[in-house]
């Protein structure tokens, strides 16, 4: 007789430590907080962070670095400081049971429960909360006044609402200001933060601050309902306290701009009636010397080109200087056939040889496409001429930093895209376009295999050729190439690189002022070449080589495009041997070795710094330690701002360490083998493999307990009484599936040798490549006791084929060119096609697998998990498979994420510690109970 043990959908295996430590459940997940969105005032004096539980409210901290005082603001989120350092200010989420409550009674958008505002003073900690907040904005260099969109009302505000009670309005005060213009939808308030004062402008959509603080632009919509509004775009001044109508009209205004100054301004405008077919906007500019706004660029202006004119989607700014206005074109779109019927014509897609992209990736791009703009340029100073830069044959254009220089750079593969097909590529084209007069010229004659690069100040161009493997420099005065010389045998292509492809650079860290020198990184080091002569040195002096050290160049400011030839610059540092992570400084001025500063078990962040002072925040963490903020000038004397996840003490967590071994063609491997906290030497262990390409690097990485999107749930299964072993693998070309077995089945051959490791309880988990390499495994051993394969590729012959559907790409580039490793096409190999594909060995098979394969995945087709389902259940193999409807080839929801999470424990527990079956393996979930029975109960035998 069998009996069902009703365990409410959960199920979990649990065992005593001698710490009483309990294991991890799956109840945790959600309560699991991480740090986001932190920030630090200009003068370092102020930190803000946001910790945020994976799923609930979350809680915004404020810390007072000199007085170390905190403050806690609960469901903040979107927060920013003032330029002056005075404010704070954030949005205030509702409540996640309000959300989820209102999903439930399928509430349209505007019923939802909406964001609030919150400022504090930064001073006194005082504290006004606005209700139904969108957005807001502070000007970049002003910190005294700043605005703030206010949200619609609920469609039905006839009722009257019961007053809010106080622990629902958790630090509402009985003197905060409530606009009494909220009603109105869409007002936009303005708000002079030391008075607290306000002005409110209606029925507006758009809004933007000058730089300076001085000016507010906003557009506005028309209201039926008060025909004394004006839709239109306005300008108000702040020291004036006056508004200026720039234009009106109805319409939809949109890119509003200032220059960097405060005296330009820019903006698109539709004003084309509401039932035209076709919406042709216009750009727009003032210059506070006339009384409106005027039109510079439309379909009929001289140098738009033909069936062309403005884009609402492109981009509108201006130069740093102000000279230069860019904004973007777009064709004009053809009118829709309002005669057509939809039931009484075809719908088809036509797939032509010669299209430059497959239909499938045209789709994928429809949208992007519709929206595309191509970059043109307004002179103000030249006579309003207008100058297009970007066509439709050179689509990607770059600007030097600030849209200064004399030159922009144009990349193309316009007619060289059919190769992506096979090559995963395309060949690409450089051209300067003169900033002067729009002209053209190439770069490089050939057609590479290259990425191009413009220095900040327009002065070269810069590319790595990947079929020579060396880099370049173009120097747009003088119309010279170079090449940047590097002594033998120093590679800046990828030394290990295994893959049927050219190798990929190490990358370019930065340039210095004025385009002086340019940085780049060998595997350990960083040269710095002159862009004008080629000439190079190593300027940490083969130290990383010699000592295995990975240097990469640490930027605190994202805004920060250039560094000084004579700057300190600090160094993020990889030990290859240990994994040990740190800094390490370097004076550019000087011939010195890189001075280390630290090098630790622990990972970091990238760090950021604050405008006017050398304070940075960081987070730091590792396998034990959940990742938590810290504030520091030197990397060693820190201050710890967070303590999150400290419910982590109450569980079972774990170790990691590095383990290495040599594979039997004697090649040197390493890998990561994670322990329970209360690990006994005496006990025996079931083990998973869990596996991608290398994952070494990570050993000091933390990891969260958390439904995943269908990796392995590392910290789960170590919680729970299993080893997890994370092995590197490298490969030889034209056999994937062997060299898997040669690096794992090594690596685990070579940790059963330790009597703590229970060799007939081992598993298999991976996915996507780590599912193809289990479905390959399976068929060449039996070693293994369980696998769970997510996304499997089980027949190479029908997947080179295959169209990853996200992106509409052909899959044969994978198999010729990169990941899968053929090398070369079905064609001229197919033996090794047969060979590496696991569906023509399933006979073989012993070992019981899952299969994730949904119908939604866009980048292995699911039908190759039916393949591997179907072909297996053929031959009578024990083989399951979960298709999480129209979910992707990576879970995306969070509830597909905690389902599979459960049927994964229930399958190693019952294959690795003899658990029993839940009904689902044991008996399966009949589509008459789909959606009523996930079928988690667990059957015994009686």
């Amino acid at each position: 007789m069998r009996k069902i043990l009703l365990l409410g959908g959960l199920v979990f295996s649990t065992f005593f430590t001698f710490a009483q430590k309990k294991p991890l459940d799956h109840t945790v997940y959600d309560s699991w907080q991480s740090i986001n969105g932190e920030k630090i005032s200009n003068d370092g004096k102020y930190v803000a962070y946001a910790v945020t539980p994976q799923e609930g409210d979350n809680n915004l901290f404020i810390k007072n670095l000199k007085t170390n005082t905190l403050f806690n603001y609960q469901r903040a989120a979107g927060f920013d400081f003032s330029f002056d350092n005075q404010f704070a200010v954030f949005l205030i989420k509702p409540f996640f049971k309000d959300t989820r409550l209102a999903k439930i009674k399928k509430k349209k958008a505007d019923d939802m429960p909406k964001d609030s505002l919150g400022i504090v003073s930064l001073a006194n900690s005082q504290l006004w909360k606005i209700p139904r907040v969108k957005s807001y904005k502070f000007p970049k260099k002003a910190g005294n006044v700043m605005a703030y969109l206010l949200d619609k009302e609920p469609a039905d505000t006839s009722k009257k609402k019961a007053p809010a009670k106080k622990d629902d309005a958790d630090f509402l005060f009985a003197d905060e200001p409530v606009s009494a213009t909220a009603k109105e939808g869409n007002s936009l308030i303005l708000r002079d933060l030391k008075s607290q004062s306000e002005i409110t402008f209606k029925a507006v959509t758009e809004y933007e601050f000058s730089e300076n603080g001085k000016f507010l632009l906003f557009a506005t919509t028309a209201i039926k309902k008060d025909s004394t509004l004006k839709a239109g775009t306005f300008l108000y001044d702040l020291e004036k306290k006056q508004t200026t109508s720039l234009t009106t009209g109805k319409g939809v205004y949109k890119n509003l701009i200032f220059d960097e100054k405060g005296n330009q301004i820019a903006f698109t405008a539709d004003k084309t009636p509401e039932k035209a077919l076709v919406k042709i906007p216009k750009l727009y500019y003032y210059n506070f010397k006339t009384d409106s706004a005027i039109v510079i660029a439309q379909e009929s202006t001289q140098g738009m080109p033909k069936k062309f004119s403005v884009s609402e989607n492109g981009r509108v700014y201006f130069s740093k200087d102000g000279a230069k206005l860019f904004f973007g074109t777009a064709p004009i779109l053809s009118p829709k056939d309002t005669t057509i019927v939809d039931f009484e014509v075809a719908k088809l897609d036509i797939w032509n040889y010669k299209d430059d992209e497959l239909q499938p990736m045209q789709l994928a791009n429809l949208s992007r496409e519709l929206k595309k703009s191509y970059l043109a340029m307004w002179l103000p100073a030249q006579n309003n001429k207008m100058m297009q830069l970007a066509t439709e044959e050179i689509s990607d254009v770059f600007l030097p930093q600030d849209g200064l220089g004399n030159y922009a750079l144009g990349i193309t593969d316009f007619g060289n895209k059919i190769a992506m097909q096979w090559q995963g590529f395309t060949l690409e084209s450089a051209f300067l376009i003169s900033l002067a007069d729009g002209s053209k010229k190439p770069v490089n004659l050939n057609k590479n295999v290259s990425r191009y690069a413009l220095s900040p100040k327009g002065n070269y161009v810069v590319w790595f050729d990947k079929e020579d493997q060396n880099w370049y420099s173009y120097n747009v005065n003088s119309a010279q190439t170079v090449k940047l010389e590097t002594p033998d045998p120093i590679k800046f292509g990828e030394e290990d690189n295994d893959v049927p492809d050219f190798a990929n650079p190490y990358g370019l860290a930065a340039w210095t002022d004025n385009d002086q020198q340019v940085l780049i990184y060998d595997r350990y080091d960083i040269w710095s070449f002159d862009p004008a002569t080629g000439k190079g040195k190593n300027i940490t002096n083969g130290y990383g080589r010699s000592n295995l050290l990975t240097f990469r160049y640490a930027n605190p400011d994202p805004e920060k495009r250039s560094i000084s030839a004579k700057e300190t610059i600090w160094l993020s540092t990889l030990n290859n041997v240990d994994k040990q992570k740190g800094w390490f400084k370097k004076n550019l001025a000087d011939a010195k070795n890189p001075e280390k500063v630290i090098l630790t078990t622990y990972n970091f962040s990238a760090p950021r710094k604050a405008q006017n002072a050398d304070v940075f925040i960081y987070s730091k963490s590792n396998y034990q330690a959940s990742p938590d903020l810290y504030v520091s000038s030197n990397f060693i004397k820190e201050t710890k701002l967070s303590e999150i996840n400290t419910q982590q003490k109450n569980y079972n967590w774990g170790t990691a360490e590095l383990v290495k071994w040599t594979t039997p063609k004697g090649y040197k491997s390493e890998g990561i083998l994670y322990k329970p906290e209360n690990f006994d030497a005496n006990k025996k262990y079931p083990m998973i493999v869990y596996f991608y390409e290398k994952l070494s690097d990570g050993l000091y990485s933390y990891q969260a307990p958390a439904p995943t999107p269908s990796r392995l749930n590392i910290s789960f299964f170590v919680s729970n009484g299993y080893l997890v072993f994370a092995p590197d693998i490298s490969y030889e070309i034209g056999y994937p599936g062997k060299s898997a077995e040669e690096f794992i089945n090594s690596g685990v051959e070579e940790l059963k040798k330790n009597t703590w490791v229970d060799g007939t309880k081992i598993g298999l988990q991976g996915q996507s490549w780590g599912g193809y390499q289990i479905a390959h495994l399976i068929t060449r051993t039996n070693m293994y006791a369980a696998a769970w394969a997510g996304a499997p590729v089980a027949n190479m012959t029908s997947a080179y084929g295959g169209i990853r559907w996200t992106s509409g790409l052909n899959r044969q580039f994978q198999y010729e060119k990169t990941q899968s490793r053929i090398g070369a096409t079905l064609w001229e190999k197919p033996e090794l096609y047969i060979e590496n594909s696991p569906l023509f060995h399933f006979p073989k098979v012993q070992t019981p697998v899952v299969i994730m394969a949904n119908d939604g995945d866009g980048s292995v087709p699911w039908y190759q998990g039916i393949e591997m389902f179907t072909g297996l259940r053929r031959l009578g193999k024990p083989v399951w498979m979960l298709n999480y409807n129209g979910d992707d080839h990576n879970l995306v929801l969070r509830q597909n994420r905690k389902d599979i999470q459960i049927r994964e424990q229930q399958f190693f527990d019952h294959f690795l510690k003899g658990a029993p079956q839940p009904v689902w393996m044991a008996k399966g979930v009949p589509a008459t109970e789909k959606g009523k029975n996930w079928g988690f109960d667990l059957v015994t035998e009686k």
